[in-house]
């Protein structure tokens, strides 16, 4: 049904507990993927923006003193995301300041005369030019400032008028609110638009990231409040800067009545986008937290809102802990967003690795000796990290390391924003060769052999980390007792230099080798709460540990995002640790419930917490990883961690 040119989807009735209905219509949420969890881009994406090109749509925000500079993501339905590029390596980019908190700002990505534009603020404004989001994007030109407009500020975006014509939202400080058009040369051009009174009274608090979108013949404007949270609106039916012209409407989102929301104070959205189906979408942050269960130091996560309007009145659906109707938009087999395996067998680094400094990125070399990653460091040590998306994982790495030079040392490395908090799972050669598990004061250590390739796993089990080590991969000894991760993933001082925790590998003292980087290792157990996406489900408590559970007697399902499979014929049976009172057959997936592939079915026996397995269709690489439970009585099969089995040899 079309009302107001807004397509009405029909909700599956209780979301906010995660209780699908049970009608009709209900069939679909069960046999297919046509719901999602947010967040939808997990982990460090601060200030998000949004562009809609045709069937196409395009994320970039501030990246700070993470490099290569401005990664650009492209989704074809909102939910999946991949990074296709980056905008500014560390080699032209003269004009950043490169510490913690600095870098680049922004990142507002657009389209207009023809190209696509990043806007983005490091000491001034600046933007480049691409004839595609995958770059390559010129070099940063400086948008020029005069006495009217003043200076340009941060957090600024575009907004494309419908006769095409672009205006820059300024933003300086708190008192600070502008607008003023763009020429064919990318320059400010026209009057400015003073609308500096709008937050005179700080009435937004700093009134940032303003964005812009015109439906029904109204501009609306959306300021945030700040880093905290707050989202308002807007509107007025012509651009001017006389503030009688505009009407506040107040909050954007609707106010949240879901108690079991982990993100509680969405804002700096994207400028809502409008579908072929009438719908329209945004993008906003938010930091993770319930209760004393804080996740703030994974920085600000993207979730995906759907904007509903009353008249002319635009809302932003609350945010809800469960399962949301996704947009009516079909994806291109883009996985899930999570951390990357890699390799290391390309002549170039993937866009979803960075540094944390510009020295650090002339530190590596994946020519040295051929299918490996050689870190070099200097004094300051040298690093390559991903952006931590998960709360449970294994992440695994083979490290080789220079028996010449016995200082030299180098593991897994997970770090706060500001590289304050941290935790290093390292092979130490020096005297009385060793593996060490380090976060904070906490030390653990286990003796090994000098002179080997050491394999290296860090296990995170929510805010627990524990280590292990192996010579060969299969065979594996753990590094004393877990550590407290607490103080990586808290919220941080000075909010955490503006970003949050990210996950990878890092050497000192002399250069260490590096064969593989995985993240969500197969082999080591996949806990089932650990999910990223999921319909028809709830949690359980089995003891010490979370457990899942099917909601209805419809069944359900969850997917576990970017498992890493192995190389082809590695992975032979899968075992499933779980009970159940009257059993039933559990269906894996690959990618996909509907277009997916089918890898293994497992019967689920009667009795307490079994090992149940089955055999495993031949798969490699990193998949998503689905898991269906079978209709029949809520809460019959329970499953507590999934886990690949090799071949016995």
């Amino acid at each position: 049904m079309i009302q107001n040119g807004l397509a009405q989807q029909n909700y599956p009735a209780g979301q906010a507990n995660h209780q699908p209905v049970a009608d009709t219509g209900a069939a679909r949420f069960y046999s297919g993927v046509n719901t999602y969890v947010n967040p939808v881009l997990p982990g460090d994406h601060p200030d998000p923006t949004l562009l809609k090109v045709g069937d196409d749509f395009y994320h970039c925000g501030s990246s700070f003193h993470f490099n290569p500079y401005l990664p650009i993501y492209h989704s074809k339905d909102l939910v999946h995301w991949k990074v296709i590029g980056r905008v500014l390596t560390p080699s032209n980019t003269g004009m950043v300041t490169d510490r913690p908190g600095a870098g680049v700002w922004q990142g507002a990505i657009t389209y207009f005369y023809g190209s696509y534009r990043i806007y983005f603020s490091s000491n001034g404004q600046w933007f480049a030019k691409a004839s595609s989001p995958a770059g390559p994007w010129s070099a940063p030109v400086r948008v020029r400032e005069n006495v009217r407009t003043g200076p340009l500020g941060y957090d600024n975006s575009i907004f494309v008028d419908d006769d095409g014509k672009p205006y820059m939202l300024i933003k300086n400080g708190q008192k600070v609110n502008r607008i003023q058009a763009l020429g064919q040369d990318g320059q400010l051009t026209d009057t400015v638009i003073n609308l500096d009174w709008m937050n005179a009274g700080l009435q937004y608090s700093w009134a940032e990231g303003p964005v812009m979108c015109k439906r029904n013949g109204y501009y609306y404007y959306f300021p945030a409040g700040d880093v905290s949270g707050g989202q308002y609106v807007l509107r007025s039916t012509t651009l001017t800067a006389d503030s009688s012209k505009w009407e506040r409407l107040g909050d954007f989102f609707k106010p949240i009545t879901d108690p079991d929301n982990t993100f509680p104070r969405p804002n700096h959205i994207s400028a809502p986008v409008q579908l072929a189906d009438g719908t329209w979408w945004t993008i906003g942050q938010s930091y993770e937290k319930q209760g004393n269960d804080d996740w703030s130091g994974m920085g600000r996560q993207t979730s995906l809102y759907r904007v509903v309007w009353e008249g002319d009145r635009p809302w932003g659906e609350a945010p809800v802990s469960g399962p949301v109707v996704k947009p009516a938009l079909d994806n291109n087999n883009t996985p899930w967003r999570s951390v990357h395996t890699d390799h290391f067998d390309s002549d170039s680094l993937g866009p979803w690795w960075h540094f944390l400094s510009q020295r650090a990125a002339a530190a590596y070399s994946l020519s040295q000796r051929k299918g490996w990653l050689r870190l070099s460091p200097d004094s300051a040590g040298a690093h390559l990290l991903q952006k931590e998306t998960d709360h449970y994982y294994t992440a695994v790495t083979r490290v080789s390391v220079d028996a010449r030079i016995p200082e030299a040392h180098g593991g897994i490395y997970l770090t706060n924003g500001k590289q304050s908090a941290f935790a290093r799972l390292y092979y130490d050669q020096n005297n009385n060769p060793r593996i060490v598990l380090q976060l904070d004061t906490a030390i653990r250590e286990m003796p090994c052999r000098k002179g080997k390739d050491v394999w290296l796993k860090l296990e995170r089990q929510g805010h627990q980390l524990t280590g292990f080590f192996s010579a060969d991969g299969k065979n594996w000894q753990q590094v004393g007792p877990p550590v407290s991760a607490t103080s990586i993933d808290k919220a941080q001082p000075d909010f955490n230099s503006w970003v949050g925790t990210s996950v990878g590998l890092f050497a000192e003292k002399g250069p260490v080798d590096f064969w593989f980087f995985v993240c969500k290792d197969g082999f080591s157990r996949l806990p089932a709460v650990g999910s990223s996406n999921y319909y028809g489900i709830r949690k359980i408590k089995e003891g010490e540990e979370t457990a899942v559970t099917n909601s209805t007697v419809n069944g359900g399902w969850l997917m576990i995002s970017g498992v890493d499979f192995g190389t082809a014929g590695e992975a032979k049976a899968v075992e499933i640790v779980g009970r159940a009172t009257k059993g039933g057959k559990l269906e894996l997936f690959t990618d996909d419930l509907e277009v997916g592939r089918q890898i293994a079915v497992v019967q689920v026996k009667p009795g307490n917490n079994k090992l149940h397995t089955g055999s495993l269709r031949q798969v490699s690489g990193q998949h998503d990883l689905f898991i269906r439970f079978p209709a029949g009585t809520s809460g019959d099969v329970i499953i507590q961690n999934i886990r690949l089995l090799r071949a016995e040899k």
